[in-house]
């Protein structure tokens, strides 16, 4: 623009290599003017936008190490706890088989007593029965004889006492040869 109101003032020829120096102080001041303003608001706050965002992101990343660290530390205590929990189920279970073994062999054993026991009552009641039987048996057997020796013999054989002894004999002639048999 000055170049311009240089060239109608009259003023011959301008070279036009060479700058108008009025051109060159008003862009050296406005260029001043720029870089001033630049430095003085605009950079600092740049700088602080880019010191935040640096901040931000070693802290972040500090974080996320932190994060990391604490993730891992509570993966070893979980796999700690998990290996106890295991040692302490096969533990447990252990316990549980040998108590189970042990109330298995207790049953047993009061079961075989149960039945010792009861073959033992048993075999006391049949000797008990054998006993009466045998009883009930000579006595019966012993009225049989008498009356069938009272009737091969015509005569009664009245007389009690005499005959549980005939009877009593004659039993115990066959017992003693019927053990003597076997």
């Amino acid at each position: 623009m000055l170049t311009f109101l240089a060239a109608e003032g009259g003023e011959h020829d301008i070279n036009p290599l060479v700058p108008v120096w009025q051109e060159i102080v008003l862009g050296l001041v406005a260029f001043g003017l720029l870089c001033f303003v630049l430095m003085k608001f605009v950079f600092p706050q740049m700088e602080k936008t880019f010191q935040a965002r640096v901040d931000a992101i070693e802290g972040g990343i500090k974080r996320a190490e932190a994060a990391q660290a604490e993730a891992n530390e509570l993966l070893e205590q979980y796999r700690a706890q998990l290996a106890e929990a295991r040692t302490e189920a096969a533990r447990i279970r252990d316990e549980a088989r040998a108590d189970a073994e042990g109330i298995r062999q207790d049953v047993l054993a009061k079961a075989r007593e149960e039945s010792d026991r009861i073959i033992a009552a048993g075999r006391d009641q049949l000797a008990a029965q054998r006993e009466s039987i045998v009883r009930d048996l000579r006595s019966e057997v012993g009225t049989l004889a008498v009356d069938l020796a009272g009737r091969i013999v015509g005569e009664s054989l009245a007389d009690e006492a005499r005959s549980r002894g005939t009877v009593d004999r004659f039993i115990n002639e066959l017992g003693a040869g019927a053990a003597g048999g076997r």
